[in-house]
């Protein structure tokens, strides 16, 4: 039998139906002894958890006051250590990264003291 190249072999597997396909994929399956869904399920999951994984210092920014000012500045203050003018600056200049490189538990708790006082928060 002759070796088929891969370009030749992937335009044999373009003209097979649906069901064709199916069929082909569960001899596969079966002659070697393993499951194309495993490996399908790996290969997307890779990725994606890789980068969840190395993801350990986040960015908070500010994107949206809100209806409380004056809270969200304070909320500034609290969290930077920046004075009145600065932080009311910072505020009214957002979208602004309030701090940077900071812990996931960090950057959540300083999400959520924000979103307390309506302003809206993204970890980048």
């Amino acid at each position: 039998m002759a070796k088929l190249t891969t370009a030749e072999f992937i335009e044999a597997i373009k003209e097979l139906s649906v069901l064709e396909l199916n069929e082909l994929v569960k001899a596969c399956e079966e002659e070697f002894g393993v499951s194309a869904a495993a490996g399908v399920a790996v290969v997307a999951a890779g990725p994606a958890a890789a980068a969840e994984e190395e993801k350990t210092e986040f960015d908070v920014e500010l994107t949206e006051v809100g209806p409380n000012k004056i809270k969200v500045i304070k909320v500034v203050r609290e969290v930077t250590g920046l004075g009145l003018k600065e932080s009311k600056d910072m505020v009214e200049g957002a979208p602004k990264v309030v701090k940077e490189q900071v812990s996931k538990e960090e950057a959540e708790e300083i999400k959520g003291k924000f979103e307390a006082e309506g302003a809206k928060v993204t970890l980048k």
